[in-house]
């Protein structure tokens, strides 16, 4: 467990991402079987300890310090792990029981974990952080929880896999979800003690290929196709035959098998190969139908079934969710990666031929003459379920990752809203010492006469270093009240915030929600009575949903 907890206690305080590759290679190459593969589930995700829940932990700590001395420590740190591993007091095993001189290891408090019922993982957990030191505690916890945050995102910590065993990162991508921890297969592949683990039988995950921003650049229609940017969430449709009939897998961008939020797409999905598009669901309030092949509706609805294990027939009904096809990476068995688009373009029109329409459509080519008519038809498009233009030069293979010349993404231009500043929480991480997440609000109508403000929503992006500590400054400067790690400010400071996009929200006071509110900017030159208006933003919801009918 210690080489774990300084692997962790590292990364958090490195910002290099080169650096970071290189401490979890190293500490994968030097730490042996089963504890480098426990600890990759850790820094990737996929590490489940159903028997401690936070909920436990603050149990535990507040049974061995006083509740008020941690809430207020936890508040100050902002970080539940990091407070109980510094405030932990060990007690000595009672007299007479056998205590386990040699050290903890990853699987060893894994094993325990796993093994135990959840009435008899609390007692576990608390016995263990009895042996560690505060840094060893703070990895136990963070591992327990599958709350890491230090860093690392699942696709760096198996590109530093790649690159500690000299594989290929696409390769390792294939392999992964045929996989469980700890993972010996792969650490047998990677020090060449047994082949690439074979993925027969499983319906494997290829890495996306992504685009650049366009930034103010041009491109020749005549190298590039224009389809629009839809906004849902990417995903990888992929179907394997087998005796049963086949195995059909929904993948997020990340990796991640999102298939039992959206059984109803895995069901309809029964040819074999694999397919990248854009996961929507039906724009209900269109009048549009399933069946009658209603539009895209806003990411707003989508939400609705995003994250669920289970999905109830009423959720299926109200949300019936379809895919726009983007690409096709395989037809059946046959690889069509390395053809250019246009090849690939042919091959999946004829392959959405044989889905289900209801289910399944193909994200159209857009027809412009040129870029400056490009340019025209993207600045009017408002649809709610559009986020902008994508364009992909024509012979381009299709590649994992970002590669330069290839694709690009053209978003369209964001809304925006001058909102006034009304609470301040304190950040996760290396932003847990600042306040960096701010609740903003606009008024209910003329502040001279009494109008009231309502929160309309929260951000913590958007913002330089510089202006994070002028923020936090500012913040501690003009507090009115606290609420634990909340502070209520002066009703003073102006930030234009912009948002892909608002809807109307039953779940908020406001009557509003915004998609991807981020800071644009310090509008310390305007008033607080200056600030946007509830009308402003309600103007904007009809608006969309005007361009949406």
């Amino acid at each position: 467990m210690h080489a774990f907890a300084a692997l962790l206690d590292s990364l958090i305080y490195t910002r290099s991402r080169n650096a970071k590759l290189k401490l979890i290679a190293d500490w994968l190459v030097a730490t042996p079987d089963p504890d480098r593969g426990w600890g990759l589930a850790a820094l990737t995700g996929d590490l489940d300890l159903p028997g401690v829940k936070p909920a436990v932990i603050r149990a535990l700590i507040e049974e061995r310090v006083d509740p008020v001395l941690f809430r207020m420590s936890r508040d100050y740190v902002g970080d539940t792990a990091e407070t109980v591993a510094l405030l932990w007091t060990q007690r000595p095993p009672p007299a007479g029981t056998a205590t386990d001189a040699a050290e903890l290891t990853v699987a060893g408090a894994v094993d325990t974990l796993l093994r135990l019922s959840r009435s008899d993982a609390p007692a576990a957990l608390a016995a263990m952080l009895d042996r560690l030191d505060a840094e060893e505690r703070f990895a136990l916890l963070k591992m327990a929880t599958g709350e890491l945050r230090v860093g690392v995102s699942a696709r760096l910590a198996k590109t530093a896999l790649a690159q500690a065993f000299g594989l290929d990162v696409d390769a390792v991508e294939e392999v992964w979800h045929g996989l469980s921890p700890p993972y010996a297969p792969l650490f047998a592949w990677g020090q060449g003690h047994a082949p690439r683990p074979t993925s027969a039988g499983v319906p494997v995950f290829r890495p996306f290929m992504l685009a650049h921003g366009l930034e103010d650049g041009r491109v020749d229609l005549a190298d590039y196709a224009a389809e629009w940017k839809w906004d849902g969430i990417r995903v990888q449709i992929v179907h394997v035959p087998n005796a049963e009939g086949g195995q059909t897998r929904l993948y997020s961008r990340t990796g991640d098998d999102v298939t039992g939020s959206f059984p109803d797409v895995a069901a309809a999905f029964s040819t074999p190969g694999a397919v990248d598009g854009e996961l929507l669901v039906r724009g209900q309030h269109q009048g549009g139908t399933l069946e009658e092949g209603g539009g895209a509706a806003s990411f707003n609805a989508l939400q609705q079934r995003l994250g669920r294990k289970t999905v109830s027939a009423r959720m299926l009904a109200d949300y019936p969710a379809f895919v726009r096809l983007y690409d096709i990476l395989f037809d059946g068995a046959e690889d069509l990666r390395e053809l250019g688009w246009t090849q690939r373009r042919a091959r999946l029109e004829a392959f959405a031929a044989r889905l289900d329409p209801a289910r399944f459509d193909l994200s159209q080519v857009i027809e412009a003459a040129d870029f400056t008519e490009l340019e025209a038809m993207r600045a009017g498009a408002r649809d709610a379920a559009i986020e902008g233009v994508m364009l992909k030069r024509r012979d381009s293979p299709y590649v994992a990752g970002r590669r330069t010349g290839l694709w690009y993404k053209w978003k369209r231009d964001p809304l925006t809203a001058d909102c006034v500043v009304m609470y301040a929480q304190r950040g996760n991480g290396r932003r847990s010492s600042f306040y960096s997440d701010f609740t903003f609000g606009c008024w209910t109508g003329d502040p001279a006469e009494g109008a009231e403000l309502l929160p309309v929503g929260k951000a913590y992006s958007g913002i330089t270093d510089a202006e994070l500590a002028w923020l936090d400054k500012w913040v501690r400067g003009h507090t009115l009240n606290r609420f634990g790690p909340v502070r209520e400010v002066e009703k003073g400071l102006v930030l234009e915030i912009a948002f892909d996009s608002i809807h109307g929200s039953k779940r908020h006071k406001s009557g509003i929600a915004m998609r991807f509110p981020r800071i644009a900017r310090l509008r310390t030159d305007k008033p607080a009575a200056e600030a946007d208006r509830i009308d402003t933003l309600r103007r904007m919801i009809a608006d969309e949903a005007a361009r949406m009918d």
